[in-house]
């Protein structure tokens, strides 16, 4: 079992004014291959939302991190260039694989400028900040997490091996 972390980017959800959904959603998914052990909604502010990865991953050493919201065009929508700012190495396929399979649901999923990388042992990966969204793109990406998981943590063998 691995630990999780959820990060919900929303000025309103932040503020107490909006119901996160997706991160309850995200909580629910996620239940079958670990804890969450860290929740928290923040602002759309790129500073904070650093802050918020970085100690999740280097303070509470999760090996999951999943955020939702802030993928879009709006311009508070700072999840994906503060994500590249805090991790080390960026695994491209987990946001292309969401891409190219939400594409076959809708023509919008173009617009998502999600990233996905490690930061130490940390898999972090942006989702969209709908309900919808989050289930089709884990839907997607659940299946090989625990196998990346273990590589990335050093409990797992090779990965050309069984």
């Amino acid at each position: 079992m691995y630990k999780i972390g959820i990060v919900t980017m929303s000025d309103k959800g932040s503020q107490g004014l909006r119901e996160d959904t997706s991160g309850a959603a995200i909580r629910e998914l996620v239940s079958g291959i670990g804890t969450v052990e860290q929740y928290r909604i923040v602002p759309d502010d790129p500073e904070v939302i650093k802050e918020t990865l970085m100690e999740f991953a280097d303070v509470h050493r999760l090996d999951l991190i999943l955020t939702t919201g802030g993928t879009g065009l709006s311009p508070r929508d700072h999840t994906p260039e503060a994500t590249l700012a805090v991790i080390h190495r960026q695994v491209p396929g987990i946001a292309e694989t969401i891409r190219a399979l939400s594409l076959q649901k809708t023509p919008k999923a173009m617009l998502s400028r999600a990233v996905s990388g490690t930061r130490g042992r940390t898999l972090i990966i942006n989702l969209p900040g709908s309900v919808k969204g989050v289930r089709e793109c884990l839907e997607v990406v659940l299946p090989v997490l625990p196998h990346g998981l273990e590589i990335l943590s050093g409990r797992g063998g090779e990965c050309g091996h069984n």
